[in-house]
């Protein structure tokens, strides 16, 4: 009986042993570090990611998921609190995406930042910062290989519709004509080979024509010189121009002094003639007026002597 006391004993006191072991080894490794919550809420598709899985930071571990619910304010809008240390650089411009650890399909959530805007984002309990989500690269390898099947399907459609017979029909009546125009072609070189074997003389001609254009600019060339050369010596001081100039001036003064000069003596012997003319015609009509002188003129009307002459 005092044995079964003293293994009884022994067993409780292992147990006891064992028990604070493991209560010092928790209290050890607990955590002491105070963790930053942040809430990430996205209606991107989330697959792979799982409580506690990794939160980096630029691919520095620098916390944990805590949570992932879906946020019942918003229709399809999923929120995952994540907890971050407390010298995480989170500024309003950080914005998380999904990442995959190698072949696994483990998800965890990186954080970058565009550094748009450099404000520090803070966060707590009370009053819990939200951050942007956006799509992965496999999303968007998603959205770029679904348009790019869309494309693939449209690109089929229309070679489908290429290869209707209508258009077979088509494609062959080119290639006909096709081959039409290549052996028009062909005959081309046969046509103008007469052409070609003219185009030595053509080009002989061509440079007669050239040489005969040379020889007259050249003489064109001298003419010109001797034209600038009698035009300078025509403007030139004591030249034609000068004395065709001295010669007006001097037909000018003669003018000028006929003008003034002859003209008047002519004008005085014109009025002598007509003097003349008319003692001639008076000694003409009455010779007797050498005698008694010339006959007194009959008075006018108003005058003294005037009378009216008689009418039958």
């Amino acid at each position: 009986m005092e044995n079964k006391s003293h293994a009884l004993m022994a067993g409780i006191f292992t147990i006891a042993l064992l028990a604070a072991a493991i209560l010092i080894g928790m209290w050890f490794n607990r955590d002491q570090v105070e963790w930053v919550p942040y809430q990430i809420a996205t209606k991107l598709s989330v697959p792979g990611l799982n409580p506690q899985a990794a939160v980096r930071y630029r691919g520095l571990d620098v916390g944990r998921v805590e949570n992932i619910s879906f946020d019942p304010q918003v229709v399809g809008q999923i929120l995952v609190r994540i907890s971050v240390r407390p010298d995480t650089p989170i500024t309003r411009s950080t914005f998380a995406t999904l990442g995959y650890q190698g072949v696994t399909g483990i998800a965890y959530v990186q954080l970058d930042d565009d550094g748009s805007q450099p404000v520090m984002l803070k966060s707590s309990e009370d009053n819990m910062a939200r951050i942007e989500m956006r799509p992965s690269l496999l999303d968007q390898l998603e959205n770029r290989g679904m348009a790019i099947l869309r494309q693939t399907e449209e690109v089929a459609k229309r070679i489908n519709n290429l290869l209707e017979p209508a258009n077979q029909q088509a494609i062959l009546a080119a290639f006909d004509n096709i081959s039409k125009a290549a052996n028009e072609i062909g005959g081309i070189p046969r046509q103008l080979q007469p052409t070609l074997a003219a185009l030595p003389g053509v080009t002989k001609q061509a440079q007669q024509t050239l040489s005969t254009l040379n020889t007259l600019s050249k003489d064109a060339s001298r003419l010109s010189a001797s034209l600038n050369d009698i035009a300078g010596k025509i403007s030139s001081p004591q030249g034609t121009i000068d004395k065709i100039n001295d010669t007006a001036d001097q037909i000018t003064a003669v003018a000028n002094r006929f003008e003034h000069e002859t003209l008047p003596l002519a004008n005085d012997a014109r009025s002598s003639l007509r003097m003349l003319n008319r003692t001639l015609n008076n000694l003409s009509e009455r010779p007797q007026s050498i005698l008694f002188g010339p006959q007194e003129a009959s008075p006018g009307p108003g005058e003294t002597g005037f009378t009216v002459p008689e009418t039958n």
